[in-house]
């Protein structure tokens, strides 16, 4: 089990020692798995993506120059400050655990409207909130500042952390395998809902409870937002911009995604015309993306298509236009193309 924390480092190995010790790991199999996704889960057959990501594509932004290579057997997590209990956890305790499989969607801060940088996966580990409560957060305690074996770091709260209706993980699995190496091989933070510079700390190895002026994360330092709730987007992946297609009938599809308040709808609008609703996918969970399709009739000539999603909250896209910083890009994704 976990014991008291000592002293220990963080060692990086050889590529070839980290795949083996990854390899090592063996058949990672959860006590709870997620729900199986249902076939209408997606539109992938009209061009949007499948509705979990392949680990060869899923989104990847960090700001790792060479990916960290650490083996198992380096590996520790310390989770100290305002604790009742200093704790430092080897792969091993985390292994040996009961194990939970979560649908998650994750998406990055620096996606800009009709960006890419959004993928769905299913993530396998415990439940962050156990960890936590075994160590004793005492009160006052605002942030989560976790530490990443390469140096960086970042602010999560602790409310969220500590919430157990979004389900907030220390991953060491994804879709059925142990992390691959340039996705937080051998453990990485998982907290739906939020950008992940605040929520997904990859090779993480250092979890310290604190409180926000205490302590000041990598982005934050570099004029990113403290908050950072995903905002509510979508986009249109069919057509592709600037596209030429056959006239008469045709499909647009696309993405949109709230993560822990979902999609309640996607509204098209055609060449300036009204808003038409969209058809929506099956709706897995709140923290997964939904996707869309619409039939339309195409002259020839140009066109364009514009989305807006709304959440279950009552909350719609905003036209307005903003950018990534600091804390996630607005306004309606618009494509242009053309019928022949």
């Amino acid at each position: 089990g976990a014991g008291v924390a000592g002293i220990g480092g963080q060692l990086l190995a050889g590529s070839r020692d980290a795949a083996s010790s990854r390899e090592a790991v063996g058949r990672l199999v959860p006590v709870r798995t997620a729900p199986v996704i249902p076939a209408d889960a997606d539109f992938a057959k009209l061009g949007t993506p499948t509705f979990v990501t392949p680990n060869a594509d899923f989104y990847r932004v960090d700001t790792a120059l060479s990916v960290p290579q650490v083996r198992t057997e380096d590996w520790s997590l310390r989770l100290h400050g305002m604790v009742d209990r200093e704790i430092r956890y080897r792969y091993g305790d985390i292994r040996n655990r009961p194990l939970v499989e979560r649908t998650i969607t994750m998406t990055c801060v620096s996606n800009e409207v009709g960006g890419t940088y959004v993928s769905t996966a299913n993530f396998l580990g415990v439940d962050l909130a156990d960890l936590l409560e075994e160590a004793g957060v005492r009160p006052g305690a605002e942030q989560l500042y976790s530490s990443s074996v390469d140096g960086w770091t970042s602010g999560s709260p602790v409310a969220a952390a500590m919430d157990r209706g979004r389900g907030a993980m220390l991953a060491i699995g994804m879709n059925g395998e142990p992390l691959p190496i340039e996705h937080g091989f051998p453990a990485r933070l998982v907290i739906p809902g939020l950008y992940g510079y605040v929520s997904a700390t990859k090779w993480v190895t250092d979890l310290e409870v604190t409180t926000w002026r205490a302590r000041q994360a990598y982005w934050l330092k570099r004029g990113w937002g403290r908050e950072a709730p995903i905002k509510t987007e979508s986009r249109i992946d069919t057509p592709k911009g600037f596209e030429t297609v056959p006239s008469g009938k045709v499909r647009a599809a696309g993405t949109a995604w709230a993560q822990h308040t979902g999609i309640a709808k996607v509204e098209v609008r055609i060449d300036g015309g009204p808003w038409q609703e969209a058809v929506l996918s099956h709706e897995v969970n709140l923290e997964t993306w939904r996707m869309w399709w619409i039939e339309f009739d195409a002259k020839p000539g140009g066109h364009q298509v514009v989305c807006r999603a709304t959440d279950r909250s009552g909350y719609t896209q905003t036209e307005m236009r903003a950018g990534t910083v600091p804390d996630g890009a607005t306004g309606w994704h618009s494509i242009a193309f053309t019928a022949r």
